[in-house]
């Protein structure tokens, strides 16, 4: 039975059947020529074929070939070959192995090759493969290649490669040099690889949808004391590629481009891809729609998602599930996350299984997340074990997650340490802080520069945290500069310390003299401020009034006083009383002395006796005494025996 696959290739040429080299394609025919001048031409080689011209013999035997007429070819072609015409001898080999004559077909194909012809080298190349005969099939091959035949070039590189043989890519460079858009195609897909890496692959596991694309709780701040286990990954881009590696990933799109532009749908969508994370979003989506509209269902689901970043959910809608129904899990689990966003579990639930289905192993720990938020616990946990038995590494550290709030320190220490050896951030600052737990410190530090190192937040903060515990202050800063910078308020707040330490303390500005310009140090506080932190709040108040800037001072303290910082509200109540505001003063002293602020309530005892009211006096007094510290005690004890003398006159 005829290989219709092979004989595809065979046949694909610039318009012949058989060889496309210059000296071989007398036989081609114009694709725009008309109907009647196609007739005219067929009746003219005929005409010239019957008086036994063998080139019209060989023209019109291709043309009969591709017509389909086989038996109407053959005596063409045959009557050709007999006169020693190569292209004939090539076309005979083709219509033999049409019909299901291999052997034969080789015959005729070695007798063209011989004589020069790089498609029938080609065809005799791709003959020797099929029988496993490699030696062979290389050396047929390699013939037609070095004549320039893109075809045989390309078979070259295909078995090339096969063998992972070094010499694959200059075969697949010289074909797709031709034009060979297949080629094109697997040569930037190569150069793609070694730029990013063979782990790599923009349309591998599933493009976010699950973990990195907002299915699972958000990660949490930092306060310094990790007490709340992660179970997803936050979001994150791959970094940009540069040097050498910027070079090959360059021409992996110029031959993508160049594939995409002749129709090939794997081509466009990957050329897509680069182009979204390059940030270009406009030409991506143009070559994601171009794939989608031929059928790439992976471009449908990237067209998707291009599409809801932009806010057109409906649109993506759309896209995700052309997608999803020819089979592509992602997209099923995107329309799963959409429709969960909704509120309407059940049918997100139904698109997560079919992504389950589809292969996709986000399917099911998406879930293991639905049933989760659900309070489904035990259903949850029967999804995680799935997808984590399946190899995803967010699932595992989910199910360890589970594991643990249910007390099972042991069962969830194998399955944090899975997902950690597999590649989950999330799951090697969880086993730190297992670790710590433990007082195991040295163990728990090792998986937080783990996770530190692939730019875990709050892993960073925390070895910044031992690191200033152990002195090593130049290494502390560094960590607590990343962990700052990914957005920890608490590492910014601890940043803003180490710097504090090393500056003089600020002064007030002269009479006359401009407001200092505000230093490092009071950026970070400012920054960690502005993210709620009361201790920053309160600091950078302190550092504002020192500079004069008592504008900012006073909204800082009273950003702090009024989120529950006693220290805040103490030095607002200060900030209050030297601008005359003495009653608001009090209220805010009230606060943070109620709150057990000492020196609060020492100010309340003072102003209280300035008033006359010495009753009220030695209670605030009391309350002095009772807080302290020894200095506030002291000065509360002396003015406590002052007004009882008073009380007592």
């Amino acid at each position: 039975m005829a290989d219709a696959v092979f004989t595809a290739a065979v046949a694909e040429t610039a318009g012949t059947v058989g060889d496309p080299c210059a000296d071989d394609t007398a036989f081609a025919t114009d694709p725009t020529d008309s109907a009647d001048h196609a007739d005219e031409t067929e009746a003219r080689h005929r005409r010239a074929a019957d008086r036994g011209d063998t080139e019209s013999m060989s023209v019109l035997g291709a043309l009969l070939l591709r017509r389909g007429d086989l038996d109407g070819a053959e005596a063409y072609l045959r009557a050709a070959t007999a006169e020693g015409d190569r292209a004939a001898a090539n076309n005979l080999g083709v219509l033999l192995h049409q019909r299901g004559y291999p052997d034969e077909a080789a015959g005729w194909w070695r007798i063209a090759a011989v004589a020069g012809s790089a498609a029938a080298a080609h065809a005799l190349g791709r003959h020797f493969r099929e029988r496993g005969d490699e030696p062979g099939a290389e050396y047929w091959l390699r013939q037609s290649a070095e004549q320039g035949h893109a075809l045989g070039a390309y078979a070259l590189a295909d078995l090339l490669e096969h063998r992972s043989d070094v010499g694959a890519e200059r075969w697949l460079r010289a074909a797709a040099e031709q034009g060979h858009r297949e080629a094109a195609y697997r040569l930037a897909r190569s150069l793609e690889r070694k730029a990013l890496g063979d782990a790599y692959d923009a349309f591998g596991s599933g493009r976010g949808i699950g973990p990195g694309r907002g299915l699972g709780p958000e990660r949490g701040i930092g306060t310094g004391t990790p007490d709340l286990l992660q179970d997803s990954v936050a979001g994150r881009r791959d970094s940009p590629v540069a040097g050498p590696a910027a070079g090959r990933l360059g021409e992996a799109e110029q031959w993508y481009r160049q594939a995409a532009a002749r129709g090939h749908r794997r081509a466009a969508l990957h050329l897509g891809a680069i182009l979204e994370q390059r940030g270009e979003l406009k030409e991506a989506g143009r070559w994601y729609l171009t794939a989608a509209k031929g059928g790439e269902a992976r471009a449908a689901c990237a067209l998707g998602f291009l599409l809801r970043d932009v806010g057109d959910e409906e649109s993506a809608a759309v896209w995700w599930l052309r997608a999803a129904q020819d089979g592509d899990g992602n997209a099923a689990n995107a329309l799963g996350a959409l429709h969960a966003a909704r509120g309407e579990q059940q049918t997100a639930e139904r698109w997560y299984r079919a992504a389950m289905d589809a292969g996709d192993v986000n399917g099911a720990y998406n879930l293991g997340l639905l049933c989760a938020a659900q309070d489904r616990i035990a259903q949850a946990e029967q999804w995680y074990r799935r997808a984590a038995y399946a190899g995803h590494r967010e699932a595992a550290n989910a199910l360890a997650v589970l594991l643990l709030q249910a007390g099972d320190a042991t069962g969830a220490e194998p399955w944090f340490s899975k997902a950690a050896e597999a590649g989950s951030v999330d799951a090697a600052f969880n086993l730190g802080i297992l670790h710590a737990g433990r007082d195991e410190d040295r163990t728990a530090l090792g998986w937080y520069r783990r996770a530190a190192a692939a730019g875990h937040t709050d892993a960073a903060l925390q070895v910044g945290m031992a690191l200033l515990r152990d002195g090593e202050e130049q290494e502390a800063e560094r960590h607590l500069r990343c962990a700052a910078g990914g957005g920890s308020a608490e590492a910014a707040f601890r940043l803003a310390g180490v710097l504090d330490l090393r500056q003089p303390p600020p002064g007030s500005p002269g009479l006359g003299e401009p407001m200092p310009e505000k230093t490092e140090c009071e950026e970070w506080y400012e920054r960690a401020a502005g993210q709620g932190h009361r201790r920053a709040q309160v600091r950078a108040g302190m550092l504002a009034a020192a500079r004069g800037d008592m504008e900012s001072a006073a909204r800082w303290y009273r950003d702090a006083a009024e989120s529950g910082s006693r220290n805040g509200a103490f030095n607002l109540g200060l900030l209050l009383a030297r601008e005359g505001s003495e009653r608001e003063a009090a209220l805010w002293w009230s606060r943070a002395a109620n709150d057990g602020h000492g020196r609060a309530a020492l100010r309340l005892a003072l102003l209280s006796a300035r008033r006359g009211e010495l009753a009220e006096g030695q209670r605030w007094c009391a309350r002095a005494v009772e807080l302290g510290p020894a200095e506030v005690a002291e000065r509360a004890g002396r003015l406590l025996e002052a007004l009882h003398q008073e009380l007592t006159a």
